[in-house]
């Protein structure tokens, strides 16, 4: 009998697994500052695996590895290696979202042997100063964090090569570069970064400052809108624009002055200014096994998937209770902010409103 994948209230299928491998991080982001620590009783290599296989049977075709740091988990490679045979099941793309710090050549290699098909690195800045500031490292002091920052611009300009050399072809989409963009923290690095990445032949991704988390002190005026992004980049290279896919999450442009696999391109990612959550179609899993319909989700509004998952994955309970959550699923909170946008206040964001980025994954 053929199983008919699930709709949630508005109609959206699910189509990607975001999983979450550890809420550590190597760096302190202002806009996501993560503990440092892991919850306790992180989810097994099977449990994690019984995840993505009843993910793939209710009709996810992207799993896309997160963090935290990913590349802080061990059992990395050997977890993109296991789920290798759930591409006869339907799926499609195994993709990892890192900052590159740790990205050595011998890991990217490995990666790539184990089945990794994509590698999104973040970097928000082109300085030392700018990457030591973004990166929460030094502390406070300006000179410490440009000292700082130039070893990890370093480390993460060394990971874009090792990617590369692995065989991550980034005219193929499978080598992109993230920065998040922070109206009077980096929107000096606009321009810095569009021509690194154009240099580099790298697709640039750009997003929004975003209130996730409780943390990071957002406020609307420290919002660069991605409109804006766009006229300032485009000011200096004419840029022609390609859309939104469906379900996706960045709209594209192409730079007019070069060809389509040659650093051709520039996503901005407009979840404040401009929201898609018509047609999102991400389920998020933490490290600890709990899983969430919204990367804004409040921390009460998640399922606890470990009764699915302990002493040992129950495959057809763990696919039952995931099918039931998303069919519940009716979340679309970047719209009611902006339909609301007038009238917010730093106020808006009581504490506890939203679990933090670092846990949800991203």
């Amino acid at each position: 009998m053929t199983r008919v994948p699930p709709l949630d209230r508005l109609g959206r299928p699910l189509g990607v697994l975001r999983l979450s491998l550890t809420a550590r991080c190597n760096l302190a982001c202002p806009y996501c500052l993560p503990d440092g620590l892991d919850p306790p009783g992180l989810l097994t290599l099977p449990q994690r695996l019984a995840v993505i296989e009843a993910a793939v049977a209710l009709g996810a075709a992207s799993l896309r590895l997160t963090g935290g740091e990913p590349l802080l988990h061990a059992g990395l490679e050997e977890l993109i290696a296991a789920a290798e045979p759930l591409r006869e099941r339907g799926l499609q793309e195994i993709a990892l979202t890192s900052n590159g710090v740790l990205l050595s050549a011998e890991r990217a290699r490995a990666l790539r042997a184990a089945g990794l098909n994509r590698i999104t690195l973040s970097l928000d800045g082109t300085t030392g100063a700018a990457v030591g500031r973004m990166a929460g490292a030094g502390g406070g002091d300006p000179g410490e964090q440009a000292q700082r920052g130039e070893v990890l611009l370093a480390k993460v300009l060394a990971a874009i090569e090792h990617a590369r050399a692995a065989g991550f072809d980034p005219g193929r989409g499978q080598l992109k570069l993230n920065a998040v963009i922070q109206r009077g923290a980096n929107d000096d690095q606009l321009l810095p970064l569009a021509h690194l990445a154009r240099e580099r032949g790298l697709e640039l991704r750009l997003i929004e400052f975003m209130d996730v988390g409780n943390r990071n002190g957002w406020r609307p005026e420290a919002v660069l809108s991605a409109a804006e992004m766009v006229e300032r980049i485009g000011q200096r290279w004419p840029l022609e624009p390609l859309g939104r896919s469906a379900h996706g999450t960045a709209s594209r442009w192409r730079y007019r002055d070069r060809s389509c696999d040659g650093g051709g391109h520039l996503a901005v990612v407009a979840s404040v200014s401009a929201p898609f959550c018509g047609d999102c179609n991400r389920l998020r899993v933490t490290a600890d096994g709990i899983a969430y319909t919204c990367l804004f989700a409040t921390p009460a509004s998640g399922l606890d998937l470990r009764p699915w998952l302990q002493p040992q994955p129950d495959p057809e309970g763990l696919r039952q209770a995931l099918a039931g959550r998303w069919r519940r699923r009716h979340d679309r909170y970047s719209e009611e902010r902006q339909e609301r946008w007038p009238t917010i206040t730093p106020q808006d964001q009581d504490p506890g409103r939203h679990a933090e980025m670092a846990y949800l994954g991203g």
